[in-house]
């Protein structure tokens, strides 16, 4: 076993957990998969229709399925078998990969096919995503959960940034996307496979009966939990207001003029601050003043964002991008560990429901958002006012949430559960 004096072994002592490992091998692959394909779909859909809305039509449809679906879902993580119901959710991205192939090789001359598929993604990513969270913390002990949530979060980083580069290189090698949606219809079977093999160890939740009153405990939680309420939403409205990744196609396209390679290369270009920032947290885990060093990130966010939809140069324009990486991965670790520690085992999954419609919120409805406002004002303004409401809303934040600011130290865990003992 790693001795915890060393600071070098004790960063790495989460992957001595052999489910943890596993857990992390099949993340990797089903992140890996859905880059890829996030690219494919992106510059398929901009090469049909050349409107910028149209790739926020894209974000739209794999958002209202979790709006309709998180109570269910965030039920169904904590009443069900989480590796179960992860294994299912692996293997329904691979299907849906199969869909879009097939809808590529019969011939793609109109969207809606791929609207279609999307919002099948969004209904397993509905299902996936409060079980994926929930399952993290009956995987490690409590002593090294903060270094295994930044490894987690290195490893998702890492996924993100290979996956839009070589989503980018296939289809320029293959001419089209038919090549990248085999790939992470491959890529997202593994994963299923892989999570077949992790196997935690805990106290059996307790099943509460179905009703409206347990399935909207996660909001009551979320609701009275000032702290957790104010990350998770002011990251929620930042990455809405701010979020660019979306409009990536018509920046590489129109202003950068770029091909399929130079979007993979934007799209990973976030994903390598965020890992970086990740592994720093690994081994650096912030000790104090964490509320007060993630306002000042998103703040930075908000700038970098406007610095990158200024830029006409690709260097400059990556050098943005990974900035605001950086400065999100922040804000995911401190809203990551305070909703896995802090709240019961029994009811993560309903928790992390919730806080998957704010991703959501931010990501996919935020790529609405994004495309909606392009088609307005232009894809350089919509991206530089983002960046400033994302600074407007940090102020806000600041002051309307003093427990936000004012917090020091992240929590301890709470749940019960079982270790299985690391190896030897």
């Amino acid at each position: 076993m790693a001795d915890p004096g060393n600071p070098t072994l004790a960063g790495r002592v989460a992957f001595t957990y052999p489910a943890f490992t596993l857990y992390q091998v099949a993340r990797f692959c089903i992140v890996l998969a859905t880059e890829m394909q996030a690219v494919a779909i992106g510059w398929q859909v901009y090469e049909i229709t050349k409107r910028p809305l149209d790739l926020g039509f894209v974000g739209l449809a794999q958002f209202l399925p979790g709006i309709l679906l998180f109570l269910v879902s965030g039920h169904a993580a904590d009443r069900y078998d989480r590796r179960k119901v992860l294994t299912l959710g692996y293997a329904g991205f691979a299907v849906c990969s199969a869909l879009l192939l097939g809808i590529t090789l019969r011939g793609a001359h109109s969207v809606f096919p791929i609207y279609v598929v999307s919002v099948l993604v969004g209904v397993v990513r509905s299902f996936n995503g409060p079980a994926s969270r929930a399952i993290l913390p009956v995987l490690v002990p409590e002593e090294v959960f903060h270094s295994a949530f930044a490894w987690g979060a290195t490893i998702f980083q890492t996924a993100t940034i290979l996956g839009p580069a070589a989503g980018g290189l296939i289809y320029a090698s293959f001419r089209g996307p038919a090549g990248v949606y085999a790939g992470a219809m491959i890529t997202a079977a593994a994963a299923a496979i892989s999570m077949l093999g992790v196997k935690p160890q805990f106290r059996p939740r307790p099943r509460e009966a179905f009703s409206w009153k347990t399935v909207l405990a996660g909001m009551h939680y979320i609701w009275h939990e000032k702290l957790v309420l104010g990350s998770i939403s002011l990251d929620m409205f930042a990455v809405l207001l701010g979020g660019a990744v979306w409009l990536l196609p018509a920046f590489a396209s129109d202003i950068l003029r770029t091909g399929p390679w130079g979007l993979g290369l934007l799209r990973c270009a976030p994903a390598i601050g965020a890992a970086a920032m990740a592994l720093l947290l690994a081994y650096r885990p912030m000790r104090n003043r964490v509320g007060v060093k993630m306002l000042w990130c998103v703040f930075g966010f908000g700038v970098c964002t406007i610095l990158f939809g200024i830029s006409h140069s690709l260097a400059l324009s990556m050098i943005a991008l990974v900035l605001v990486g950086a400065t999100d991965m922040v804000s995911v670790v401190v809203r990551g560990i305070l909703i896995q520690l802090a709240t019961p085992n029994e009811m993560r999954g309903r928790v992390n429901a919730v806080d998957m419609i704010f991703i959501g919120t931010s990501n996919e409805l935020g790529g609405f958002e994004s495309g909606a406002t392009a088609a307005w004002l232009g894809v350089v303004p919509a991206v530089i006012v983002g960046g400033a409401g994302a600074i407007i809303v940090t102020a806000l934040w600041a002051w309307m949430f003093p427990e936000l600011r004012n917090a020091d130290q992240l929590p301890s865990v709470e749940s019960e559960r079982k270790i299985p003992a690391p190896l030897a």
